[in-house]
C-alpha cells in the first residue's frame, strides 16, 4: 500500500526520482485487502527498467534532438543516448548522422544490439532549494516557476538565437484595398461560414504566393545543407492561456482564401481548447506571427527552427500618408500596417529576403483575392 506521496501533482523531477513510498509488509497488505479476498503478494517497490522501443524511445530524446532526427530522416532507435538516463541529445544525433555518412558506412554493417538499461536505484527527491529561491526577494514579490510548456518554449528560443544569425527587415503596407474587400464581404461571409472574416487569411494568402516565388524562404537548414520544401506549410503562432503554440496550416498553396480562413479558425479554436495533436504542431516550413489588435508598430520574432524565416504582423493603424492622386501628391488617411521579416542569414541573403517581403506588400496592396 502507499505509505507516503513524495512528489506532488504537477511537480517536475529528474528521471529516476522515487515518487511514493510503498509498505509491502504482510500486515499492510492484509489491511489493504478486503476481508473476503485472500491477500496477494504486494508488487515490488521498484521494477528494473527495460529498453523502450518505438514511440516510447522517441520520448527519451530532447525536443531539439527529435526535431533534427525528423528533418534528417534518422531513426532514433539506432541512436545511442549519452544524456541523463540515456536520453538522446543533439550531439548524439549529430554524431550518429556523421558516422552514417562516413565512407564505408552502409546497410551491410549489422545494426548494434539493443542497449540494456541497468535497473535504476530509487532516488530520493532533491531537497536542494530551486535556483530562483536564491534570489533576494522583497515584500510583495511573486515567484512564478516556469511551466513545462514555458520551459520548452524557452529552450527552443535560446537554441534558435544561438544557432541562426537573425537579420530583420520591415515593410510598410497600405491595407486600404484589403480593408475595402473585407468590408464588402464580411457580412455574407459570416452568414455562410459561421465565423468572422479577419485580416489574417489575406496575409497568409499573400505570404503563400510570395513563398512560391521565393522558395529560398520556404526552406530548412539540415546540418550543412539547405532543403527547399515543395509544400508550403504555414505555422501560425497562437497565444493560449498556457503559452505560445504554433499549429501548422498544411499545404496552404492548395487552399482558397475561404479554405485558409476555415482552417485557421479550426486550428485557433483547437489550440485554445487544448485539442491540438502532436501532428498539428509538426512540419511547418514558414511561420507567421499574429500579435492581434494590440500588436504595436512592429517587432522582430525569433525564427522557428529549423525554418529560415518568420513574418510578424503589426497593428493596422489609420495614419496620414502621401498618395498619388491623379498624378499629384496628396495626403490621405490610410490603414497602414508594418510587416517585419526575420530570416536566417546562413541560408538566405538580403536580396531574396527583401524581394520576398516586397512581393508580400505588392500582393496585399493590390488586394487581388477571390472569396
Amino acid at each position: 500500500m502507499v505509505e507516503k506521496i513524495l512528489v506532488m501533482e504537477g511537480e517536475t523531477v529528474e528521471v529516476g526520482t522515487q515518487l511514493v513510498l510503498l509498505d509491502d509488509s504482510p500486515a499492510a497488505v492484509a489491511a489493504a485487502s478486503p476481508a473476503s479476498t485472500p491477500a496477494e503478494p504486494a508488487a515490488p517497490a521498484a521494477a528494473p527498467a527495460v529498453p523502450e522501443t518505438g514511440a516510447a524511445a522517441e520520448l527519451r530524446a530532447t525536443p531539439v534532438a527529435r526535431r533534427m532526427a525528423e528533418e534528417a530522416r534518422l531513426d532514433l532507435q539506432g541512436v545511442e543516448g549519452t544524456g541523463s538516463a540515456g536520453r538522446i541529445t543533439k550531439s548524439d544525433v549529430e554524431r550518429h548522422a556523421a558516422s552514417a555518412s562516413a565512407p564505408g558506412a552502409g546497410a551491410a554493417e549489422p545494426a548494434p544490439p539493443p542497449r540494456r538499461a541497468r535497473p535504476a536505484a530509487p532516488v530520493a527527491p532533491s531537497r536542494e532549494r530551486p535556483a530562483y529561491a536564491q534570489v533576494a526577494l522583497e515584500e510583495g514579490d511573486r515567484v512564478i516557476p516556469m511551466s513545462p510548456l514555458r520551459k520548452l518554449v524557452a529552450e527552443h528560443m535560446v537554441y534558435s538565437k544561438r544557432t541562426s544569425p537573425h537579420v530583420g527587415t520591415v515593410a510598410e503596407v497600405d491595407m486600404g484595398g484589403v480593408v475595402a474587400l473585407r468590408d464588402r464581404h464580411k457580412r455574407d461571409f459570416r452568414e455562410v461560414q459561421g465565423f468572422s472574416l479577419t485580416f489574417l487569411p489575406f496575409i497568409v494568402a499573400a505570404t503563400v504566393r510570395a513563398l512560391r516565388e521565393f522558395p529560398s524562404l520556404n526552406a530548412s537548414v539540415v546540418n550543412d545543407a539547405i532543403v527547399e520544401r515543395a509544400g508550403v506549410h504555414i505555422g501560425i503562432a497562437v497565444e493560449t492561456e498556457k503559452g505560445l503554440v504554433v499549429p501548422v496550416l498544411r499545404s496552404a498553396e492548395r487552399l482558397s482564401l475561404t479554405g485558409m480562413a476555415a482552417a485557421i479558425e479550426d486550428l485557433s479554436n483547437r489550440a485554445r481548447s487544448k485539442r491540438l495533436s502532436l501532428d498539428d504542431l509538426r512540419g511547418g516550413t514558414f511561420t507567421l506571427s499574429n500579435p492581434g489588435r494590440q500588436g504595436n508598430l512592429y517587432g522582430f520574432a525569433i525564427i522557428n527552427q529549423p525554418q529560415v524565416g518568420i513574418l510578424r504582423m503589426g497593428e493596422i493603424v489609420k495614419r496620414p500618408v502621401v498618395v498619388d492622386a491623379a498624378g499629384q501628391d496628396a495626403i490621405a488617411i490610410r490603414p497602414m500596417m508594418h510587416l517585419a521579416l526575420s530570416y536566417d542569414h546562413r541560408a538566405v541573403d538580403g536580396a531574396p529576403a527583401n524581394g520576398f517581403l516586397y512581393r508580400v506588400r505588392e500582393l496585399l496592396e493590390a488586394a487581388d483575392f477571390e472569396l
